[in-house]
């Protein structure tokens, strides 16, 4: 039995046994809110932190940026690696000599057609023309890869800006700015939870297994901030433990106000 059931069925036990019976006769449960999901945020590489954006409390968006470390020769390279690839200097001059050896094989030929040179000049003027092209070749290649190179650069720039994965709550901060981060997983810099929705946890009775379904709608009241609240059924457990006789039921309750904090302890009550 894990963590969370026993917490449950300790909410579930803490009544009488004939506030119990009447509670399952009324097919109301105790519940619990929690969060969606919760993330410790670390960086993905080793760094100095340059700035924490976010402080515990603050509401963040997906693909928001919340941690940045430093970056100067990381940014550097990359200006580096954009100059060479938006270079076209190479390129241009390489179409250029081709386009002048192929006009001399194709004059040589004419004149080779006349015999006023020979078949010398004409191989020499074709010899020309392929290494110009094979030139060219190779520019194109040296700029693909220039292009490559950057990036290449601008990857490693992007692991040095931390964004988050989801719309949220900033639960802890753990490091701030001059703090070093590691990609070690004990050393997180921030936690995050994502409230909206929330999930409703409830442990059910076996002797009610089948009434709840997936799709049921049921009315939740938790204990802060008050009032009644409309959760969906998600997920029904298809295993019922056999130890307590219980099995797990989880809601999915709109937030979009972030009025319901998780980890509330609540009510559900489920239709007839």
């Amino acid at each position: 039995m894990n963590a969370y059931r026993f917490a449950l069925l300790l909410l579930l036990t803490s009544a009488s046994c004939t506030v119990a019976a009447a509670t399952e006769l009324a097919d109301e449960y105790d519940c619990l809110v929690e969060a969606r999901t919760t993330a410790e945020i670390r960086s993905p590489i080793e760094g100095l932190i340059e700035q924490v954006h976010v402080r515990r409390g603050d509401f963040v968006r997906k693909g928001q940026v919340i941690v940045t470390l430093e970056s100067g020769p990381e940014r550097a390279a990359l200006a580096l690696a954009r100059s060479k690839a938006t270079m076209k200097g190479p390129l241009e001059a390489s179409a250029s000599r081709l386009d002048f050896a192929v006009k001399k094989e194709q004059r040589a030929n004419e004149l080779y057609k006349q015999k006023f040179v020979s078949a010398g000049a004409l191989d020499e003027a074709r010899t020309q023309r392929e290494l110009a092209e094979s030139e060219l070749k190779e520019a194109r290649e040296n700029q693909k890869l220039n292009e490559l190179e950057m990036q290449r650069a601008e990857e490693v720039v992007k692991l040095r800006t931390i964004r988050s994965p989801f719309n949220g709550i900033v639960v802890e901060r753990y490091l701030s700015s001059g703090e070093f981060a590691t990609a070690n997983v004990k050393n997180p810099i921030l936690k995050l939870a994502e409230v909206d929705p929330l999930h409703v946890e409830v442990i059910l009775p076996a002797s009610i297994y089948g009434r709840i379904k997936v799709g049921t709608r049921a009315k939740v009241a938790p204990e802060a901030p008050g009032g009644e609240y409309t959760a969906t059924v998600v997920l029904v457990d298809r295993v019922i433990d056999a130890a307590s006789g219980t099995f797990g039921v989880r809601l999915e309750l709109p937030n979009g106000n972030q009025q319901i904090p998780a980890g509330a302890k609540c009510r559900v009550k489920f239709p007839k």
